[in-house]
């Protein structure tokens, strides 16, 4: 089943400790481009992340949007150097003693003495928090697949709907060929005769020229081979996934073969059918840029 490059995922994960939050948006584009936004105290899992997305995606540009709320009340902790307030308290006595002053110190002053007490952010379990963020960064890709390939098989409708009008434009083609070469022989007939009134005409000269006509007009080849990448296209259509470039490709060829058609017709029929075709071409390609 094929996929639109357009999608979108959300998920969220709730716990004791905290809330995460995952959204995922995208549009087409050439390569998979993940822009990645999220809090500072996870970047240390922006590799996780990546390897972990390369599964559910192959192209598109994806916004992806993560929030982590701690519920904790703090992710600090305060700390007791005991070693360095024994050193002051140490120094202190022995400033009491050498000058003969009473040593008044309490606790509380104590305690205000540089890095006696000090806080200290808590480190944060790594395993933990990526098994906290890997549920519903799952959950989110699955739900973002999920509308992209609903999307997809819209476009996969229109797309065969397309094709099947094209494959109708060339059946009309192949139609006006052989009467545009018998009205060019009977044009050219009528003014033989006119010219040379009722000289006797030359057939084999009139069919020679008919055929020479005939050459430089024919888009056998061309209908041949755009009847072939429609069929083509329709095939590519039923594979699973990956075929946005292929269709791309078809679709350069199927423009092509119109183009020619267009060159070599001089009658206003098939011009105006190879111009519609030409734009249900683009068309087809625009819907195909935004495919996986």
């Amino acid at each position: 089943m094929i996929k639109s490059m357009t999608g979108f995922g959300r998920a969220e994960a709730v716990t004791a400790e905290r809330k995460i939050t995952v959204e995922l948006k995208s549009v087409n584009h050439r390569y998979l481009d993940l822009n990645i936004k999220m809090p500072k105290k996870l970047g240390f899992l922006e590799g996780n992340i990546r390897s972990l997305m390369k599964e559910y995606m192959q192209r598109g540009k994806v916004d992806v949007f993560i929030t982590c709320e701690d519920y904790a009340q703090s992710r600090v902790a305060l700390k007791y150097n005991r070693e360095l307030a024994k050193e002051y308290l140490g120094y202190l006595n022995e400033m009491a003693e050498e000058f003969g002053l009473e040593n008044d110190v309490r606790v509380s002053v104590l305690s205000r003495y540089p890095e006696v007490l000090t806080m200290e952010e808590q480190t944060m379990d790594e395993e933990q928090l990526w098994s906290s963020l890997e549920g519903p960064l799952r959950e989110a890709c699955a739900k973002f697949v999920e509308t992209r390939t609903r999307e997809g098989e819209h476009l996969k409708l229109d797309l065969l709907e397309k094709l099947q009008g094209l494959d109708e434009k060339v059946r009309l083609v192949e139609e006006r060929s052989p009467e545009v070469v018998q009205a060019y022989r009977e044009k050219l007939e009528a003014k033989v005769h006119e010219l040379l009134e009722d000289s006797q005409i030359d057939e084999s000269r009139i069919a020679a020229e008919v055929v020479l006509f005939s050459d430089k007009i024919c888009n056998d080849e061309e209908t041949v081979r755009l009847r072939s990448h429609i069929r083509s296209m329709a095939k590519i259509l039923a594979e699973s996934e990956g075929i946005g470039r292929k269709l791309d490709f078809m679709a350069q060829e199927m423009n092509r073969e119109a183009n020619t058609i267009l060159s070599k017709s001089n009658d206003l029929t098939i011009s105006n059918i190879a111009i519609e075709l030409k734009t249900e071409i683009e068309k087809i390609r625009e819907q195909i840029q935004n495919i996986e």
